[in-house]
């Protein structure tokens, strides 16, 4: 894969560094020829030393022939010119940006930017899901971070349990895709009834999450703790229906 990274900072140094190391073509612009000249002394790579929101210099960096130009500097305006120039002149078809300012992330989303990264907000997401307060995990997170496969355990207090699932007042854009229960998985219907003990996993949209978890907990949660992976959750357990 052909990769332009735009920004030879320490995020842009590294991403770089990483690319290399996983067998990627990787070219870099950058503005300041001190820093082009220590990368220079350090990476086998093709360096630019120029301003990257100019056409001829990513040109000359090869954004015709990128498959991802990433813009990783310091400013958010000049990532966002650097990924619409890579989009409209150049045709790229996978721009990311990184984002300095959190607020700006859904912004340069809506301006057309395919991935805009905010390493602050990433960390306070995280931050506040390890503060949760109930047996709940995010499992997976996808379609830019507005989908969520979650996965928790109802106890004895949970206002879902003795009810069946066509009676719940769940949000919408949520559903239910599986109940573990013991060592069987009981794939949910409208007429299963919740028990004590089950593990619910469900796929829900990001902004009904904490609804959901109010819904079968009765209580408004304060944040939710991601797991870091989803392998092995169903290892073992026959399924019923």
């Amino acid at each position: 894969m052909k990769v332009l990274v735009a920004g030879g900072g320490k995020v842009g140094y590294y991403l770089v560094k990483t690319l290399l190391d996983e067998g990627h073509e990787v070219s870099l612009v950058e503005i300041d020829s001190r820093v082009c000249h220590t990368i220079a002394t350090e990476l086998d790579v093709l360096i630019i030393n120029g301003d990257a929101t100019r056409p001829d210099i990513l040109a000359d960096a090869g954004a015709q022939d990128a498959n991802v130009v990433a813009a990783v500097t310091g400013k958010d305006e000049v990532n966002l010119v650097i990924c619409q120039l890579a989009k409209r002149k150049f045709g790229v078809p996978r721009t990311v940006a990184r984002v300095n300012n959190p607020k700006n992330q859904r912004a340069l989303e809506l301006l057309g930017v395919d991935v805009a990264v905010s390493s602050t907000a990433v960390i306070a997401h995280f931050i506040e899901e390890s503060m949760a307060l109930y047996h709940w995990k995010t499992l997976l997170t996808f379609h830019r971070g507005n989908m969520h496969i979650v996965e928790m355990e109802l106890d004895p207090h949970s206002p879902a349990v003795g009810r069946k699932i066509e009676d719940l007042n769940l949000p919408r854009d949520c559903v239910l895709v599986a109940v573990i229960r013991g060592e069987d998985v009981v794939i949910p219907r409208g007429n299963t009834f919740l028990e004590v003990g089950d593990e619910i996993l469900a796929v829900t949209r990001s902004d009904v999450q904490h609804e959901l978890v109010q819904q079968l907990t009765g209580k408004k949660p304060h944040g939710l703790r991601r797991e870091n992976r989803l392998g092995g959750i169903l290892r073992g357990r026959k399924q019923v229906d």
